[in-house]
């Protein structure tokens, strides 16, 4: 068997399977298992399909059949150009979160506060893209945080990254520059309509606080408005209904010229606010 003869028939075990993007999918797994770029792959496709990668590429299709994500079988993602280790522990990191990086980075910070932190990619890529800033990040999840952990070791950034055991900035101590947070904001009543690859693989405690979703912000908007430093800025990931809601919340913490910044398909995606100088 060939690569190429290989390679189309996962993408029919996974399209059989109901896997959306099928194709795409076994593309990115059977380069995985063979260790390779998927760049690489049109110019392997007619070489013999490696016996000794074959267990490995039966389980990845397995796997992604029963739905468990991509980026959690091969162990990484991709964001903002650098490779993230992902577990069920942390949320996959998305695109639509490459938003909030591409504000924060408009205006430099020395001192970063990620509230809920996962895998860290968004504390660790602000890090990486300001080699003289150092940082926080905090989640209820000591597994998560050893994700986070091993990242910042991965990314050469473990020497400014600190990392807390907590909810949202309790026990948290002095003033941040810039404090990034992409809280659990899915409602109740919106989880049935996800996918299973989301709802059964990826931790549910990061998904959704229940009700209407805008519990988490409630809740970690106090504690950031008494850990920001004067002039400082907050950026919030947000569903795409949340704007106006997610918006009144921050002015109420004390925050001012309040944006609602839209992701590249047009969607509502970060609030943005600057406390008071």
């Amino acid at each position: 068997m060939t690569l190429d003869e290989a390679l189309r028939a996962g993408a029919a075990y996974l399209a059989a399977a109901g896997v959306p993007d099928a194709a795409r999918d076994a593309r990115r797994l059977i380069a995985g298992a063979l260790g390779v770029a998927p760049a690489r792959l049109s110019l392997m496709a007619r070489d013999p399909f490696p016996e000794a990668a074959a267990p490995r590429w039966h389980a990845m299709l397995a796997a992604r059949a029963e739905r468990q994500p991509v980026a959690q079988i091969l162990g990484r993602r991709a964001f903002w150009g650098r490779e993230f280790r992902v577990t069920r522990d942390v949320l996959d990191p998305r695109p639509e979160t490459e938003c909030l990086i591409a504000e924060a980075l408009t205006v430099p910070a020395s001192r970063i506060l990620d509230l809920g932190t996962g895998s860290g990619c968004i504390l660790l890529t602000l890090l990486a893209e300001w080699p003289e800033a150092e940082g926080v990040g905090t989640d209820r999840s000591a597994a998560a945080l050893a994700v986070a952990r091993a990242n910042a070791a991965d990314l050469g950034v473990a020497g400014r990254a600190e990392f807390r055991d907590t909810d949202w900035a309790a026990g948290v101590s002095g003033a941040f520059d810039l404090i990034v947070c992409n809280p659990p904001y899915i409602a109740a009543a919106e989880l049935a309509a996800l996918e299973p690859d989301v709802t059964r693989w990826e931790p549910a405690g990061a998904l959704s606080p229940g009700e209407d979703g805008l519990a988490a912000y409630r809740d970690l908007l106090p504690q950031a408005a008494a850990r920001m430093a004067p002039g400082g800025r907050i950026l919030l990931e947000i569903g795409a209904s949340q704007g106006a809601a997610v918006a009144d919340l921050v002015a109420a913490a004390g925050f001012g010229h309040i944006r609602v910044l839209p992701d590249l398909d047009g969607r509502d995606r970060v609030v943005a606010g600057d406390f008071p100088a």
